[in-house]
This record gives structure tokens, C-alpha cells and sequence, in this order.
């Protein structure tokens, strides 16, 4: 990881994965202008994805939820460069592919600082040809082969001692050759200890029977004991 100071703006990036100026792949015009723009995904805001060379990225800009989000909607608190939610989950991801838990690539991770309080953004690896499991479930049931890898990932996770603060189905993603992959980890965390590891597993749980009561996905209690199956495999 390389780090780039520029006036109230730092960046930390991985330069075998950017090929654009630093300081600029923050910025959604800048690759609308380049043409690079290959799609995007509405969220609390828009997730732009875009092309580099070899490999696609998905842009996030931070932004708040809840009600306190509809006053303050992208803004926080600085307490130091390292503490911003950006490097956190810039460092966070280098960790877990660290460990061997397949996440997506950090790629570039940037803070702006005015006054007392900074914004933020990342630039990560989109997963080729993947779907989350909601998208997955609705067009068909998965085997117990893919539960039990599924269940085996999240062991990973839970080894590398990471705490999924939104451990849900629409975080895990399947890719064309059902790789498992697991995303989203603002506001996540390293943990000591394995008390909060049931909690972990029990948001997933409660996850997969929403989303049967909301989109009617094709799942049943047996898939998770498929899943706790690889979980305690190893």
C-alpha cells in the first residue's frame, strides 16, 4: 500500500492494481469521461462500476443510514486518518486476503478532511460474474456442496477474527463457478475472543427467513445445517 498527501485529501492505494491518477478515481465524471463506466447500483447512494486494466471496480461513496443520515448524509466525526471508515476497510480487506478469505481486492481508499469532520471513499474489486444469494435463491435452491462452502468461508472469517457486524444474504455472493465471497465490511471490525461469534451466525439465520417471507426464496432448515456443517468442518 502506497499513501498520497494531498492538502486535505489522503489517499492509500495499491499500485499494481490502479492505473489512473490516485487522486482522481474518486470521482464518477472522471471515469464517465475516460468511458470507463461499465455500470451502476443504487444503494443509500450509487455504487459506480468501472474499468481498470484487468479488472473491474465498484466506487462507494460513504453515506449515513437511519435517521440521523437524512440530516447528516456523508460527513463524520475525524479522530485521525487511520480511524476514517475508509481505511479501516481498506485495511480490514488486506487482512482477510491475508488470511485466505475470499473478500473483494482493496484496491484505493480516500479521506477528506474539513474541519472537524472528513468524507469518504473506496475503490474495490467487483467479483466477475457473481450474484448475491438473494438474487441466486429466487431462481433456484443451492446444493448442500454449496452450503457447506459457504458455511466454510465464514469459519474463515470467523478465524481471522473479524466480526460481520451485517452478516446477511445479501453479502455473500456466488460467482459462475459457485465460489463463495464476502462483502461489505464497513463498520466491521477485528475481535478477540468467540463470544460473538454465534451472534454472527444467528443474524445470518434470521436473514435467510426474511428474505423467504419477502422474495420467497428457495430455502429450507435443512440448508443450514448444510452451512454449520462446513462451519465446523475444520
Amino acid at each position: 500500500m502506497e499513501t498520497l498527501r494531498n492538502g486535505t485529501q489522503v489517499v492509500w492505494f495499491d499500485p499494481k492494481l490502479l492505473n489512473v491518477p490516485p487522486d482522481m478515481c474518486f470521482e464518477a465524471p472522471y471515469w464517465l469521461v475516460q468511458n470507463k463506466v461499465t455500470g451502476s447500483a443504487k444503494g443509500r447512494g450509487t455504487t459506480w462500476f468501472v474499468q481498470l486494466d484487468g479488472l473491474q471496480a465498484a466506487l462507494r461513496h460513504y453515506r449515513r443510514g437511519g435517521l440521523f443520515g437524512k440530516l447528516v448524509k456523508d460527513q463524520y466525526w475525524f479522530s485521525g486518518w487511520e480511524n476514517t471508515r475508509s481505511y479501516q476497510e481498506y485495511q480490514l480487506l488486506q487482512h482477510l486476503r491475508e488470511k485466505g478469505v475470499n473478500v473483494p481486492r482493496p484496491i484505493a481508499a480516500q479521506a477528506d478532511k474539513f474541519g472537524p469532520f472528513y468524507s469518504a471513499d473506496l475503490l474495490s474489486e467487483r467479483i466477475p460474474n457473481a450474484k448475491d444469494l438473494v438474487d441466486t435463491l429466487q431462481q433456484a435452491p443451492l446444493s448442500a456442496e454449496v452450503y457447506y462452502s459457504i458455511g466454510q468461508q465464514i469459519h474463515k472469517l470467523h478465524q481471522a477474527q473479524v466480526n460481520h457486524t451485517d452478516l446477511n444474504i445479501h453479502n455473500l455472493l456466488l460467482d459462475i463457478e459457485n465460489k463463495v465471497w464476502i462483502i461489505d465490511f464497513d463498520k466491521c471490525y477485528e475481535q478477540s475472543g468467540d463470544d460473538w461469534k454465534q451472534g454472527n451466525l444467528e443474524r445470518l439465520k434470521r436473514s435467510f427467513h426474511k428474505e423467504v417471507k419477502r422474495f420467497a426464496i428457495h430455502w429450507q432448515e435443512s440448508d443450514w445445517h448444510s452451512l454449520l456443517s462446513g462451519y465446523h468442518s475444520t
